[in-house]
């Protein structure tokens, strides 16, 4: 069991050097590469190909929607002519593998610093659900429009409503959180958090989105009763997921980490200069720094099952969380002997053939299933389509990544498959050829949307950070 001083020692290095530090299971790690060299070139060209396909430049239209009026350029969660807008989650999970140009990313976080909701009193819609304070949009369309639920490309009006929640999915600050970090950290640029869009400073838009997640009395875990249901994780939102919310909680978890990081760096350069001061680290991100680790025990406490893996939540669809477990071993939101077992756990699971599919990824485990019906208990697709029991290589890096720490060539063999699906199904042959899809089936050989962002972005990512810490 890991001492409270080595967990404090943790928490006060920076999250990305954290990750890092933290990632190896083993004390002499394999040091084979998971996928040769030439594989890695070919998926880092997908991957520009795609970003490419997915950009929208100021005036252009795309999938019927547009022109794009924003004065910027918009990236698409895919290209050809599916999701006509700019979704913030799908964006956030691919500056990551640092394809995203910088002259891009300032305009992008500008725009969605100034779509976020700010005040005290939350924005009541006629649908009856309502945006509070600190919430960040769903979407922005090409007109410039802040859409806060999913369920709709541009209807304003009637956006949100009891199928999509009470309020704005829960990822949304976190994913925003995100994607301010990444450019701070990556360029240097710190006096961009005392930017002030719309009046209100960058720095103080991020404390009032990790503020705006709503969490059980004790502030370790997300939480929302049926009522006051938000969306658990924007990639599962045709699914209802109630009480406390694995994947909230790990996105909140992250985020404290991330804006920690943000405020020292802040701290830092106002006290440069000054070394009489020994500045290390503000009150505010020691704090926050606190409240991520208590977050890391009770997440395993609340949501750990004997095979190892999480469950989605407490309430309702409270089946294993595939995505869940593997995202949470990525930055590190369990105590090191729960993320060793859940290592093991998707290891055993990938190798009894319960969650992969031609290097894809399952939400749920075949033999976890809710019911004959349905992967989840409740959701607003049919069984083994879209996020209710296809398979998607948005999480295959995580994955990996995961099952890596255990059993590097069971690792290796995901990729490989993933790779050898997406050269056979590679979109740049023609018409007739999509990959990377947003997620399939062996029913029918069933695919939907081609040319998706984040089925390449983000296992790229995944991949380029299994490299480096080879």
């Amino acid at each position: 069991m890991t001492s409270p001083r080595l967990e404090r020692t943790r928490s006060l290095v920076p999250f990305t050097a954290f990750a890092l530090l933290a990632a190896s299971c083993t004390l002499f790690p394999d040091r084979t590469p998971l996928l040769p060299e030439d594989d890695v070139a070919w998926l880092t060209k997908l991957a520009a190909d795609v970003v490419d396909a997915a950009r929208v430049r100021e005036g252009e239209s795309a999938g019927g929607h547009g022109p794009n009026l924003t004065k910027i350029t918009l990236y698409r969660p895919g290209g050809r002519d599916d999701y006509p807008a700019f979704w913030i989650r799908d964006y956030s999970m691919s500056v990551d593998c640092g394809l995203i140009p910088w002259n891009d990313q300032l305009p992008l976080l500008r725009l969605v610093a100034a779509s976020q909701a700010i005040g005290p009193q939350p924005k009541l819609l006629p649908s009856g659900s309502r945006v509070p304070g600190g919430a960040v949009p769903d979407h922005v369309t090409f007109a410039g429009k802040s859409i806060f639920f999913p369920g709709s490309v541009d209807d304003e009006a009637h956006q949100g409503g009891s199928t999509w929640g009470a309020i704005p999915p829960l990822d949304g600050g976190p994913f925003f959180v995100h994607l301010v970090h990444e450019y701070v950290v990556r360029s240097g640029d710190v006096a961009i958090l005392h930017e002030s869009p719309n009046g209100t400073e960058l720095v103080d838009r991020l404390r009032a989105a990790v503020a705006m997640v709503p969490l059980r009395p004790d502030g370790r875990v997300v939480r929302v009763e049926p009522g006051e249901r938000g969306i658990n994780f924007g990639f599962a939102d045709a699914v209802v997921h109630t009480g406390d919310l694995l994947f909230a909680s790990i996105l909140e978890f992250r985020a404290k980490f991330e804006l920690a990081e943000l405020l020292d760096r802040l701290g830092h350069k106002e006290m440069a200069g000054r070394p009489e001061l020994g500045v290390k680290s503000t009150a505010e991100a020691e704090l926050l720094r606190d409240e991520a680790i208590a977050m890391r025990r009770a997440l395993a406490d609340t949501f750990g099952l004997p095979n190892g893996l999480m469950a989605a939540s407490t309430g309702t669809s409270a089946q294993p969380d595939v995505w869940g477990t593997a995202f949470g071993v990525y930055v590190h939101a369990f105590p090191p002997a729960v993320e060793r077992r859940a290592c093991e756990g998707l290891a055993s699971a990938y190798a009894a053939g319960t969650i992969a599919w031609r290097g894809a990824i399952r939400h749920v485990p075949t033999d976890a299933d809710a019911s004959a019906d349905s992967a989840w208990e409740s959701s607003l697709a049919e069984k083994n389509r879209y996020q209710n029991g296809a398979y998607w290589n948005t999480p295959t890096g995580w994955v990996a990544n995961a099952i890596a720490q255990v059993d590097r060539p069971l690792a290796a063999r995901l990729l490989r498959e993933y790779v050898d699906d997406l050269r056979a199904g590679d979109f740049r042959k023609g018409p007739d050829f999509g990959a990377p899809w947003e997620c399939m089936h062996p029913d029918g050989d069933w695919r939907q949307n081609p040319v998706y962002l984040t089925s390449v972005t983000a296992p790229l990512a995944a991949i380029q950070r299994l490299e480096r810490e080879r």
